[in-house]
């Protein structure tokens, strides 16, 4: 099923799946802009977004009724806008494929506590929400709307409910994960992220433990105060952006799988498949076709 609507301000918007659910509406969209996105406004709903392409260009975000009106934040690739947040949007960004979940907040009501406050925190975390427990349930969603099997709506709404439940312990986590006790120095998680965001190929916990100075076991026990997931989880979840980088690049499946480390493509496939919701040669096409029609002249 697909539908061409036409946007506002230069953008035009093509849903290729949606279903509706107890709790709001699922949607696979692609979107296209003709200019630079600088939008302000407030939505009805909690808008969960899972960005299913490579980020062009810088993509920021702010609350200007808490922050102010010049500070503006990163959007990752999965990010929340929640309901009634004035919110301004900048990106350079001009091609985007997504699942969007948009939850209707008396629905979420009982998951959310009632009225969640929007603290600094908690509006400065939804812009890029690190839980792979999130990622992997909106990929699975994603893959249930576009190749549709047994059972396929049942499946939808089962994880769309597990997705509100995830955010709302993400979203109470981030305040008390504030000041994390037993948690690593900041020092020691900038080194982790730059050897890792820095080499495709994932280390060995004894090579992060040995550069960070501390034992393999207080690593993963730290790590996970910090972050709030385990040490694994991120290095997957890194590999896979390395690998969607690569593939977006132009690089073979095969070259990537073991630029990686996997023993075989098709293992490199089938964990690929689990936590973007497609086949990296899926990927690698849409993002090809989001490549030329950046780059065509207008």
């Amino acid at each position: 099923m697909q539908r061409q609507l036409s946007g506002q301000q230069g953008r035009t918007t093509q849903v290729d799946a949606d279903m509706a659910l107890r709790i709001g509406r699922v949607q696979l969209v692609r979107n296209s802009w003709d200019a630079p996105i600088d939008t302000c406004k407030a939505g009805t709903q909690h808008h969960l977004e899972l960005s299913m392409l490579p980020r062009v260009g810088e993509q920021r975000g702010c609350f200007p009724e808490l922050w102010g009106a010049d500070r503006f934040e990163p959007i990752g690739e999965v990010f929340l806008l929640p309901a009634a947040q004035l919110f301004h949007a900048r990106s350079q960004c001009r091609q985007q494929h997504s699942l969007i979940c948009r939850l209707d907040p008396p629905a979420v009501a009982e998951w959310f506590e009632g009225e969640l406050p929007w603290t600094e925190r908690r509006l400065r975390g939804s812009l890029d929400i690190g839980s792979t427990r999130i990622r992997h349930l909106l990929a699975g969603m994603a893959a249930e709307l576009r190749e549709p099997g047994f059972a396929s709506s049942a499946m939808i709404e089962l994880m769309a409910a597990q997705t509100a439940i995830e955010l709302s312990r993400h979203l109470f986590g981030i305040e008390q994960r504030a000041r994390p006790a037993g948690g690593l120095a900041a020092w020691r998680l900038r080194l982790i992220d730059e050897r890792v965001s820095g080499d495709p190929l994932a280390p060995s916990l004894s090579e992060l433990a040995q550069l960070c100075g501390v034992s393999v076991r207080h690593l993963t026990r730290s790590f996970r105060a910090s972050r709030g997931y385990s040490i694994g989880q991120y290095l997957e979840e890194q590999r896979i952006a390395h690998a969607k980088r690569m593939l977006a690049a132009g690089r073979s499946v095969k070259a990537v799988a073991y630029t990686l480390g996997f023993t075989a493509p098709t293992n490199f496939a089938a964990a690929f498949r689990r936590a973007a919701g497609e086949s990296p040669r899926q990927y690698q096409q849409q993002a090809g076709r989001a490549r030329l029609q950046a780059t065509a002249p207008r």
